[in-house]
């Protein structure tokens, strides 16, 4: 293939006057902050119970694990040799991806033509998954980041013509796909609107192959211990999914699309409007199809209402874009009142997440009560040290004798905790208990 024109729509302020005030650097400071707020509510409760199995899975790398990839306990690795056992340090880089990814959202709006204005509406629409997401060590969070730069680096692609983003494609979707296997329906998605759109061009292109084949290299030690376990997590999933249907979790998928986004669905659908309609987004068409046939995908495949929260960036960038192109053609003072109407709607937004999805308020306040009732993962946070150290003076009291095995039965979690922080160890007998108390918890999966 020659070499690539660059055809694209203009990315303002490519000059700026400084550095530090540069539409990145700006950018930067938001996500720094949301950082910032996470080191200081980190710490207010303790650790939620999937992040226990996600520290425990940390003490113990593998290629692969049961539940999940292995990017998350990765990372949960890197941060007990960072930072030991803190707890605000275990979810450090779970908030520093999803802030980067508020950072992506706001360059992709560039990269679509916006000025500093509609980066800055990007930015503040993803901030309440940043803030939510960010505020656990979970695979969410680095599912989240790797779709999100799928997402700008296909807009690098169709902004530029090079195909060569096709190797930074790949990478992003072969990582993306060891955080989360939810990725493959990206993929599908990827796949099919390359087909249906003038992009169907780049299948021509050696690039595009050259990173599909990175893609495959990335994933492939994950697959090799996949194959070695028999595909376990396979079963392991099926069985998730077949809970989540019995129990409802996966009802209201698309009402859930409407109230995880609430006060930025006019900028979402303004996205898809840019994309799929407005003669100023043809060159980006493949992603609006993108969302649409992911969206029918997880309709299809019952899946549960968040699992499609990493595909709003990509249209809150293009909303934001074609909104300040509408406001452009309209009387100044109608335009400053629109936008104080959109910045008071991302404003609470933020504010409904800071209230309902990050440890804040007091608990057994008045404002925790209602907490507990919107978001049952609060009190997941809860209890887990009490409970351990309940069980160990047990296991270990005046009454140790009589208990003919160091079995405990518990309603939720299967892990083998010997602490809080979830060591494993074998079952032990009640005549010699080991002092490090290595018990082994047989529960319901939750």
């Amino acid at each position: 293939m020659n070499s690539p024109v660059v055809t694209g729509p203009p990315c303002p302020s490519r000059a700026p006057h400084s550095i530090w005030s540069s539409d990145v650097a700006i950018l930067t400071y938001i996500a720094v902050a949301t950082i910032v707020v996470h080191l200081f509510t980190g710490e207010r409760y303790g650790f939620h119970r999937d992040e226990l199995a996600t520290l425990e899975d940390a003490r113990h790398l593998a290629w692969g694990f049961v539940a999940y990839p292995p990017i998350t306990p990765f990372f949960g690795r890197l941060s007990l040799i960072l930072f030991g056992t803190s707890l605000t340090g275990f979810r450090f880089f779970a908030a520093v991806v999803e802030a980067i990814a508020v950072v992506l959202t706001g360059l992709m709006a560039r990269e679509l033509g916006g000025k500093r204005g509609a980066q800055l509406v990007a930015a503040a629409a993803a901030l309440p998954v940043c803030l939510g997401g960010g505020s656990l060590m979970q695979y969410v969070a680095f599912d989240y980041f790797f779709w999100v730069l799928t997402a700008y680096f296909v807009v690098r692609l169709l902004r530029t013509d090079d195909p060569r983003w096709w190797l930074a494609i790949g990478a992003s979707i072969g990582f993306g796909m060891e955080a989360k296997y939810t990725m493959g329906f990206f993929v599908l998605a990827v796949v099919g609107a390359l087909v249906l759109t003038s992009s169907r061009r780049y299948l021509k292109s050696k690039w595009l192959w050259y990173g599909v084949a990175l893609s495959i290299l990335v994933l492939l030690p994950n697959l090799l211990w996949q194959a070695r376990h028999h595909f376990v997590s396979l079963a392991f999933l099926q069985h998730i999914h077949t809970r989540d249907v019995r129990q409802g979790h996966t009802k209201y998928f698309l009402p859930d699309q409407l109230r995880y986004t609430i006060f930025t669905v006019p900028l979402w659908l303004s996205g898809l409007y840019f994309y799929l309609i407005s003669p100023k987004g043809a060159r980006f068409r493949m992603l609006g199809w993108m969302y649409v046939i992911t969206l029918a995908l997880f309709v299809i495949a019952k899946g549960r209402g968040y699992y499609m929260l990493p595909g709003y960036p990509l249209l809150y960038a293009a909303g934001s874009v074609h909104g300040e192109q509408w406001l452009a053609s309209m009387r100044r003072s109608t335009a400053m009142a629109i936008r104080v109407l959109a910045w008071t709607a991302l404003s609470a937004n933020i504010l409904l997440v800071i209230l309902f999805f990050m440890p804040v308020s007091r608990i057994n306040s008045r404002l925790w009560n209602i907490e507990n009732v919107v978001n049952g993962d609060l009190r997941e946070e809860l209890g887990w040290e009490e409970l351990t150290q309940t069980t160990a003076q047990v296991c270990r009291g005046p009454s140790a004798a009589s208990i003919p095995s160091g079995s405990v039965a518990t309603a939720n979690l299967r892990r083998k905790p010997s602490s809080l922080s979830a060591l494993r160890g074998p079952t032990w007998t009640a005549s010699s208990p080991p002092a490090s108390w290595p018990v082994t918890l047989e529960t319901d999966s939750g």
